[in-house]
């Protein structure tokens, strides 16, 4: 029908943007990373990993949608791997989102309700379990366990809102987790979807699937200690 060639079509079109915008991610995501905070590299190259990854998960949205509801040819494996896409760009989108509004309100020094900032980490904690429990029914352990990470962040970005700041660099470093824990996202799509691809592979071992996880996340535990270190502790003033 022209309504299922007119959706096809916008299919294709929303997954060539996805692979370019994923495949930019995945090529600068690292800059910001090794670069001097708050530098014109860090922050314009920043800027250009948050606007691939919002390209990326409104296209990993719309394909995961599609092929759930519209994909005549979808299958119990297609289906599950169209849920993990659509909390993929959930975890995303929520982890650039948090990292980028932190900055926002870095001089906040009580609790900070905004109801977009909440709703973001709330979605992404409640549709963990959702996911999760959509994973053990179907025998997923991607979809069973990888939505563990989702639970983690959702809670500690809504425990950081809702509870007054204690340190006075409280932003940087919520900022650094935000952005990274978007990272993780990248690389493990990539992993799941983009390398088999690539490389020609029926499957990957699950293991694989967390390996993005069990690398970035000491990464993220050893900047916090390393620049712990090197800011000052005292505790926040109001009006600074």
């Amino acid at each position: 029908t022209p309504k299922g060639g007119f959706i096809m079509a916008g299919f294709e079109l929303f997954r060539i943007i996805h692979i370019i915008a994923g495949f930019l991610a995945l090529v600068v995501f690292w800059i910001p990373i090794v670069t001097k905070k708050g530098g014109k590299a860090h922050n314009r190259v920043g800027w250009v990993y948050v606007i691939s990854m919002a390209a990326v998960a409104v296209s990993a949205l719309y394909m995961g949608v599609w092929r759930i509801g519209f994909d005549p040819d979808r299958t119990l494996a297609s289906v599950s791997f169209a849920w993990f896409l659509i909390y993929i760009s959930l975890l995303s989108s929520a982890t650039a989102w948090y990292g980028m509004r932190v900055l926002r309100f870095k001089k906040r020094v009580s609790a900070h309700r905004n109801p977009w900032d909440l709703l973001f980490p709330g979605l992404l904690f409640i549709s963990s379990f959702f996911i999760g429990g959509y994973g053990y029914l179907i025998d997923s352990p991607l979809l069973n366990w990888f939505p563990l990470v989702g639970v983690f962040l959702g809670g500690t970005q809504l425990k950081y809102w809702l509870r007054p700041p204690a340190t006075k660099m409280h932003w940087f470093f919520q900022h650094m987790s935000g952005m990274m824990g978007c990272c993780i996202a990248t690389i493990t799509a990539f992993t799941v979807f983009g390398a088999p691809r690539l490389l020609h592979l029926e499957s990957v071992n699950p293991i694989i699937w967390f390996f993005p996880t069990i690398v970035i996340t000491p990464v993220i535990v050893g900047m916090s200690v390393y620049y712990q270190k090197k800011f000052s502790k005292k505790p926040i003033s109001p009006g600074k």
